[in-house]
């Protein structure tokens, strides 16, 4: 099983960087960064800097909006990474959500990431793209092109990525009957546009919080995000849509704080990992027995506040419990 991990920008540039060389010591097999310009440090360079300091761990942005960067800006920055870390990077588009409000945009819409998927597509490929009636090309590009992940959270999205993308990242839980329920989404979407899902690579967004008990852990589910804010509402519509596929029928007006403990522990366990390390990792195994899942994207759960701590406890946690008894 590949595991990789989400690492925000939440110190200096070359403090990041090397938080993320130690990500490759302790045995992770990739890193995203979260692409948030208001934070005044941009996750290119970042990723940049963080390329030339590891060998191995595949890089990538967690994710980048075309709301936010042109989808030219888009593919020169990924060349450009891809040329430092050659067959290490991929670039992950998404709707957007503080990036975009941070510049007074609206998210992008389905319609908006199938133009901008296949635009970054083919201009990785060295094709030409016409943008307002002018034509643009990439004067450099690579033999293999860097590949195009679709981060995809309700099920009109997850279609889009079987159908366009070369991959996805995908926010609907480890339980097995949401993930069945998934890869119907992502054959409908490649079914639609006559195409095999050979080669593509599905990997599994899982919120994760390392704590003493599962019971401290799985708060989570009380406290993730704020009530009342519309760009980071929980539970979302999507979240909800995957929750019912795993007999989870919650109402559309729950808000977080009146979510009881049971309810709360049955989200948690079908929705990431949550309590001890040995406890995460049993449930990572139960994921890659009970439905094939061989790659997944760690997210620290975490806050509003608090959005932007590093990982430290979950990268501790992985090298002395997880990555020692995880199959590669």
């Amino acid at each position: 099983m590949q595991v990789d991990l989400r690492v925000p920008v939440g110190l200096p540039v070359p403090e990041v960087a090397d938080f993320i060389a130690r990500c490759e010591d302790a045995g992770l097999d990739g890193v995203g960064v979260h692409d948030h310009p208001h934070s005044g440090r941009d996750v290119y360079v970042t990723l940049g800097l963080a390329a030339a300091r590891t060998r191995h761990l595949r890089l990538y942005p967690a994710t980048s909006s075309p709301a936010v960067r042109h989808p030219l800006l888009l593919a020169s920055a990924a060349h450009s990474l891809e040329e430092i870390a050659p067959g290490r990077c991929c670039l992950t588009v998404a709707p957007g959500f503080l990036a975009v409000r941070s510049i007074g945009r609206p998210r992008a819409k389905v319609a908006d990431m199938r133009e901008a998927v296949l635009e970054l597509r083919r201009l990785l490929a060295g094709e030409t793209v016409t943008f307002g009636g002018t034509a643009s090309r990439l004067r450099n590009v690579s033999a293999r092109p860097t590949p195009v992940y679709l981060l995809a959270a309700g099920p009109r999205m997850v279609e889009l990525a079987g159908e366009v993308a070369d991959g996805a990242l995908v926010l609907v839980g480890l339980h097995r009957d949401a993930i069945t329920a998934a890869r119907r989404h992502l054959e409908a979407g490649a079914h639609r546009a006559g195409r095999s899902l050979d080669g593509f690579r599905t990997i599994f967004i899982v919120p994760i919080a390392i704590e003493d008990t599962a019971e401290t852990a799985r708060r989570w589910a009380q406290r993730w995000f704020a009530p009342g804010h519309p760009w980071l509402s929980y539970p979302s519509a999507s979240n909800l849509y995957w929750l019912r596929q795993c007999g989870l029928d919650l109402p559309e007006e729950l808000a977080p704080q009146t979510i009881s403990d049971d309810l709360a522990a049955r989200v948690c366990d079908a929705f990431g990992l949550f309590g001890p390390a040995e406890r995460c990792l049993e449930r990572l195994l139960q994921a890659r027995e009970e439905a094939g899942v061989e790659h997944v994207f760690l997210f620290p759960a975490h806050t509003l506040d608090g959005g932007y701590d590093m990982p430290r406890r979950e990268v501790e946690a992985f090298a002395r419990v997880i990555r020692p008894r995880l199959p590669r």
